[in-house]
């Protein structure tokens, strides 16, 4: 059903904002780090009209209908997202009434994907162009994070709602996410980003993301410094106790791995690029402890079939596998790994 069928009359404003894989960086950003997500061909589109004193949505993808007044508080679904773009924009002093959204998304919910983030931000810019707001691309990524953390009650970094504001196709946005300086550069010639999605979902406030969080607060706070980013030597972190050594390890490394990266890209050097995909991965697995077995599985397997590199894409705990695979050999990959992987489907 369309927005008119389900509220009665015309949408006044409508915006998209895509779903996002990240590249390099993961885990880094509630640690003022690096990050290098890149935004994906799958877009959240939000039409959205006035109302007053509520919010209501339809998603189109869940075939439900659900509003609630704008004082209520979460309450473990999609429409909380919603009303947290509301709740943030209300406590910025925009005067935002209520408002009604139909939301239509391409982007998979719980592979990592960042479908959170694209709802948001796609609800702000609607927003933004239904109420003529005068806020900038990354000012609606601070109002989304600022949902998230302070509504929705995940304590996310600002990468998703940065990559899904500002992140340009082709390319991969580096974000220094103390600053928030941003630089899109273009993906090497010749490759292809694949997502590998085995449908493990998972919910992140539910799944150990928090936890990781107060480990790496831990580990920073021990260390004495302000977040660690500001831990350039890895030596450094040997003095923890476990298992907080590990969770700073990770961390200070992938934002080596990160500036490496980048150097990597400016170059146009996929094979480099994709090795330190792969040691990223290895990482969460071994250090931050994020992977699963199954995702594990996947990664070993795309490489074997040829990617430059693969990792896992998102908090972990479930969700997908990124590939940086040859343009030439994409279909060839595909089918190496459906063979091995009846059930993955391939974005």
């Amino acid at each position: 059903m369309g927005f008119k069928e389900v509220f009665g009359t015309l949408p006044e404003a409508s915006a998209q904002a895509p779903g996002r894989v990240n590249l390099l960086g993961e885990h880094t950003d509630y640690q003022e780090g690096y990050v290098l997500p890149t935004p994906l061909p799958y877009l959240t589109r939000v039409e959205a009209g006035r109302a007053e004193g509520r919010v209501e949505a339809y998603s189109e993808t869940l075939r439900e209908l659900r509003a609630r007044p704008l004082e209520s508080p979460p309450q473990g679904d999609f429409l909380d997202y919603l009303l947290g773009v509301v709740w943030a924009l209300r406590e910025a002093g925009h005067p935002v009434p209520g408002a009604r959204f139909h939301v239509r998304s391409e982007v998979p919910m719980g592979a990592g994907l960042s479908s959170s983030a694209a709802l948001e931000v796609a609800a702000l810019k609607a927003l933004r162009t239904l109420f003529r707001l005068p806020l900038s691309d990354l000012e609606v990524a601070l109002l989304a994070q600022k949902a998230e953390v302070e509504y929705v009650g995940v304590r996310c970094g600002i990468m998703d709602q940065m990559a899904a504001s500002l992140g340009e196709a082709g390319k991969a946005l580096f974000l220094d996410t103390r600053t928030l300086a941003h630089e899109n550069l273009p993906l090497p010639p010749g490759v292809r980003v694949v997502v590998l999605d085995l449908g493990l979902g998972r919910r992140l406030a539910e799944a150990g993301y928090n936890e990781r969080r107060q480990e790496a607060e831990e580990a920073a706070r021990r260390l004495g410094v302000r977040s660690l980013r500001d831990v350039a030597d890895l030596c450094l972190v040997e003095s923890l106790p476990s298992p907080l050594d590990k969770r700073a390890r990770h961390i200070v490394g992938e934002n080596l791995r990160v500036l490496r990266g980048v150097e990597a890209l400016r170059k146009g050097d996929p094979q480099a690029f994709g090795e330190l995909m792969t040691q990223s991965h290895r990482s969460l697995s071994q250090d931050y402890e994020v992977s699963l077995p199954e995702l594990d599985a996947l990664v070993e397997a795309a490489l074997e079939a040829g990617a430059y590199g693969a990792k896992l894409t998102g908090a972990g705990f479930g969700g997908a596998v990124v590939a940086l695979v040859p343009e030439g050999r994409v279909e060839d990959f595909q089918r190496a790994l459906h063979a091995g992987f009846p059930q993955l489907r391939i974005l």
